[in-house]
């Protein structure tokens, strides 16, 4: 909901899967990318990991343990005005699916690789 004297441009919305949830952020993002919900991981999560940096004088303060979460566990659905009810309603219909074959136990575990190129 956008806050008072703003005009937002809604652009994705941010999931992060939990360290102990039944599946990874790539099992869930290879299965919605199957069914035609495209995702994309966050921008860089944590900076100081990127090969980049890894020559490059930096301070670090404590563990770095939520950037390391958001790195590993967090990925965006796109959104914008233009996505119908419909449209929605099958978002959450086949998150929904995967969360319910998941939670059916970790024998019924899904195997789908990212790519990204396409």
């Amino acid at each position: 909901e956008a806050t008072p004297h703003s005009n937002p441009s809604w652009f994705g919305f941010t999931i992060g899967v939990k360290d102990d949830a039944p599946f990874t952020r790539n099992e869930l993002v290879g299965y919605l990318e199957k069914h035609q919900i495209a995702t994309r991981m966050l921008f860089s999560g944590n900076l100081v990991r990127q090969p980049a940096y890894k020559n490059t004088a930096k301070r670090v303060i404590g563990d770095l343990a939520v950037t390391d979460f958001v790195m590993n566990n967090v990925f965006w659905m796109g959104v914008y005005p233009g996505l119908t009810n419909e449209m929605l309603s099958y978002m959450l219909e086949v998150i929904r699916d995967f969360c319910t074959q998941m939670k059916k136990g970790s024998g019924n575990r899904i195997t789908i690789p990212l790519d990204h190129s396409s």
